[in-house]
């Protein structure tokens, strides 16, 4: 009977004002009003900009400053550590700097028989709730634990997709990002406190690295409380890291800099989506897994997002599809999942209907595609081969 009394009590503070339920409660109603009547000023269709480049840099440079992170330009003082023979290409791991005093490794698989400066692109791994890896999620390595191979064959269908693309052609590179793999959390610099759970655990094993993901997810929002108060967001750190990626990419010799993407899947999406929309370095893009509008998320969609995404004030200026529209008339994908628990249907229809409008609008409607698959929330093999294809058609032109 006490059950059934909370389970009431629990739905009627969860209504709003108008009797809607939200995660929120009563105070979805006033907060859906603000983001309503956020004017999003510079997106391109808020009036007519006759000057694109003019839009494109005050999009570009109001983001940045919303971002809050800013590094002065460090040398890459980039080093190979390891080199790695596979079927028709180079795995490479290098380590570069992203900033003073801090470093990231990436994966950089080349092609064999590369008769000149080839496309590239940058792959961008996923959130996952799966901190101890970065670039492995998405690249084939020898002797994975269990626990990353299932991650891989729930996630991308079994198939390590940057691997994919190396066999096609494509130099790339899969840089580990802030929080994740040779970027994750020191343990042995934190409070012991944190880490006691993984008291007599063999470091890299399956028990290991469950633990360790659970200590990361529990700790993010410490992490992003100490971020916040420093003055900075974790979008600005994240996203920043990826914009060095293409400092790297482009030091190469391999590469031809004026064909150069990227592409990823779910938080690897939305940092698929500002790398094309602040860089204009990058030609053409794909976002799988992550383009809905910010409106869509607010009355029960948050509770399943992590940290890295949030930027204060970001709605007055650009809504998430005005923000990779930055990079338009330059070619973009969007693949969706029609089964796709972390958003709306009517927040992704949204957001392609927005995108559809900038391009055309731009006379360009044949450089912008949204497909949809009917699957949860992943990048399947069909799916990869469908954006591969993409940066494919306008990579090698």
């Amino acid at each position: 009977m006490l059950s059934v009394v909370w389970l009431v009590l629990s739905l009627v503070l969860a209504q709003g004002a108008d009797g809607e339920v939200a995660d929120v409660g009563s105070y979805y109603p006033f907060l859906k009003r603000h983001a309503d009547q956020s004017p999003r000023s510079l997106s391109y269709l808020a009036r007519d900009w006759e000057d694109r480049d003019l839009w494109r840099r005050t999009g570009r440079t109001k983001m940045l400053e919303l971002l809050s992170y800013r590094e002065e330009p460090t040398p890459l003082a980039s080093e190979t550590l390891e080199v790695v023979r596979k079927p028709g290409y180079t795995r490479t791991r290098v380590r570069y700097a992203v900033g003073e005093g801090r470093k990231t490794e990436a994966f950089l698989l080349i092609p064999e028989g590369l008769k000149g400066p080839a496309p590239a692109v940058v792959a961008i791994h996923d959130h996952g709730g799966f901190y101890y890896y970065g670039k492995e999620k998405i690249t084939e390595t020898e002797e994975a634990p269990s626990v990353l191979r299932d991650f891989i064959q729930t996630s991308y269908g079994g198939r390590a997709y940057a691997d994919e693309l190396a066999r096609k052609g494509f130099v790339v590179l899969v840089p580990d990002g802030f929080y994740f793999g040779s970027q994750r959390l020191d343990l042995t610099r934190m409070d012991a406190r944190f880490t006691a759970d993984l008291k007599g655990l063999k470091e890299g094993s399956d028990d290991y690295i469950r633990k360790f993901n659970r200590i990361a997810s529990n700790h993010e929002m410490l992490m992003a409380k100490t971020i916040y108060a420093a003055g900075a967001t974790w979008p600005g750190i994240l996203f920043h890291g990826d914009r060095v990626a293409v400092d790297y990419l482009l030091s190469r010799a391999e590469v031809d800099p004026k064909r150069v993407g990227c592409i990823g899947l779910s938080i690897g999406g939305i940092r698929s989506a500002h790398l094309a929309g602040l860089d204009p370095r990058i030609k053409a893009s794909v976002v799988a897994g992550w383009m809905v509008t910010y409106e869509s998320l607010l009355k029960d969609h948050l509770r399943s997002h992590t940290w890295m995404i949030y930027v204060a004030g970001q709605l007055r200026y650009l809504d998430l599809p005005d923000v990779v529209s930055l990079n338009a008339p330059r070619p973009l994908m969007l693949v969706q999942c029609l089964q796709d628990q972390l958003f709306t249907l009517d927040g992704m229809k949204a957001a392609e209907a927005r995108l559809g409008e900038v391009y055309g609008k731009m006379g360009v409607r044949d450089r912008f595609e949204c497909r949809y698959y009917d699957v949860p929330h992943s990048l399947t093999v069909p799916m990869q081969d469908d954006a591969i294809g993409w940066l494919g058609r306008w990579l090698r032109e």
